[in-house]
């Protein structure tokens, strides 16, 4: 489907200002709706809002259904709290134990009421999957499912049921903690709407092997009779990673899927679709064909490519769905046969202006682009824009000397005046090119809006540790840059 001449912001609520630590769907963000709104920008885009498990990433989570409790605004919490309250990154060792303890205390002083009852029916497809799921792995240390004993791990009715009986309390705490997160979500929507913006989301093409999608659902995913992967999710190398990047999900069984029409992706997407105006389907070459690893590999050099569902899945989904207001992730190693499906879905794909000056023939050039397009300066994956031209490639694989020549033909391209005294304020340079150019849609990171380095990136693939931290402070928005972001949305129409 079409969409109109926009621009909006990608920042995950976990980096808004809130008290605690750590952002929330609290006043902070109903904050940023209406600065949105005064700027004149109609898309809001998060990453994935699930229940975060290993390495705090939003792409490994407990749930493809659940919401991050993290995420839950508790009424006073981290007023009193300073040393997590200042903090400029989210310090997850620090707030995570504080904020689920105060957010225990809240819900337990919650009645569980016929709303929340009617909430658990309504949501009975995935909920009580999940709740058992996290009380069962609360009582286990946080083990792996895998790691449970086996008549757990192989949901087996007579252990089942006395899970459910001996962590009643754990699973209705569960049930409450997800309805609140869903009702402050809605709200958040509605105030979107009010303002007329839309709210985008990010559904992750995969999900986490320990995950109560996995464990309720293994037919659905490629797995030994213990659990353990046959094969697993990754990429190539390439950009990022010389040995590929090997994510350790599991893969579909794809044909299975079909043959049920689909049941457990439309479901996945209904739901999607009910938190959010927009997705952006992350990982969109995986549909048309993906890169399988064996279970046990070290890296992802040894892996094969192998076809994916194509047309048939999203066929399905428009069936049961209607229209998909679906942007597809399009980067990476793109072949014929997944711009074919692209185009077929009619769904935009996306560019990245930080990509463009590698090569003289970068599809990624302003002039290149096309209007069912989605620009962005940069994503959660890159470096800041500004990070980005300050480097000298001392992080990467690439010379000096070729850093040097990406950075010329930059600035050459962008009709940038180097013999000015102050350096290149890049960011705004490509926020500018973006916004000037043909692409109907224009997301910038926070970060590249407040011009900030190195230190505000938000993610590094590959990394295991250290990501996801990032946080701005609203002192950092200043009156001069709402007004020059403000100008660069009314000049180019958006």
């Amino acid at each position: 489907m079409a969409f109109p001449r926009a621009a909006g912001v990608l920042l995950h609520p976990t980096s808004l200002p809130s008290p605690g630590g750590i952002g929330d769907l609290g006043p902070d963000a109903h904050r940023f709706v209406e600065w949105m709104a005064g700027v004149g920008l109609r898309l809001w885009q998060v990453l994935p809002l699930g229940p975060t498990g290993y390495g705090d990433s939003p792409y490994q989570c407990f749930s493809a259904f659940a919401g991050n409790p993290l995420l839950i605004h508790v009424p006073g919490f981290g007023v009193s709290a300073p040393t997590i309250t200042d903090a400029a990154h989210v310090d997850f060792a620090t707030v995570i134990p504080a904020k689920r303890a105060a957010l225990d205390a809240w819900l337990d002083a919650l009645p569980y009421d016929t709303t929340i009852r009617a909430f658990v029916e309504q949501e009975s497809q995935w909920l009580p999957d999940y709740a058992l799921f996290m009380a069962i792995k609360g009582a286990q240390g946080g083990a792996a499912w895998t790691e449970w004993p086996r008549e757990l791990a192989d949901r087996q009715p007579d252990a089942l049921t006395t899970a459910r009986r001996t962590l009643q309390t754990e699973m209705q705490r569960c049930y409450k903690e997800q309805f609140v997160f869903h009702s402050q979500l809605r709200a958040l929507r509605e105030q979107c709407a009010t303002y007329g913006i839309q709210l985008m989301g990010d559904v992750p093409i995969y999900v986490a092997h320990d995950s109560a999608d996995v464990w309720a659902h293994r037919e659905l995913f490629q797995l030994h009779p213990d659990g353990s992967l046959i094969v697993q999710a990754g990429v190539p190398p390439d950009y990022f990673s010389a040995t590929g990047q090997l994510w350790g999900n599991p893969l579909y069984t794809w044909q299975y899927m079909e043959d049920n029409d689909f049941r457990w992706w439309t479901a996945r997407m209904r739901a999607a679709f009910r938190q959010f105006d927009v997705v952006r389907l992350d990982h969109f070459r995986g549909f048309a064909a993906y890169w399988e690893v064996p279970g046990d590999a070290d890296t992802a050099v040894n892996g094969r490519w192998v076809d994916g569902p194509g047309q048939s899945l999203f066929d399905a989904l428009t069936r049961a769905l209607g229209p998909l207001p679906i942007i597809a992730e399009d980067l990476g190693l793109i072949t014929p046969d997944v711009a074919a499906l692209r185009d077929a879905c009619g769904f935009p794909g996306m560019a990245i202006l930080q990509f463009a000056f590698a090569g003289e023939s970068s599809e990624f050039l302003p002039h290149r682009f096309v209007r069912n397009l989605v620009v962005y300066t940069g994503t959660h994956d890159n470096d800041t824009t500004m990070g980005w031209w300050q480097s000298t490639g001392g992080d990467s694989t690439r010379a000096l000397d070729e850093v040097m020549e990406e950075k010329a033909r930059a600035l050459r391209y962008l009709g940038v005046d180097t013999t000015a005294d102050a350096a290149p304020e890049m960011h705004w340079t490509l926020m500018r090119a973006a916004m000037a150019s043909v692409a109907n849609t224009v997301l910038v990171p926070m970060q590249d809006v407040l011009g900030l380095g190195n230190d505000a990136r938000m993610n590094m693939p590959g990394r295991t540790s250290g990501n996801w931290s990032f946080r701005f402070t609203w002192e950092q928005l200043t009156a001069d840059i709402t007004t020059r972001l403000r100008d660069l949305v009314r000049t180019y129409e958006r």
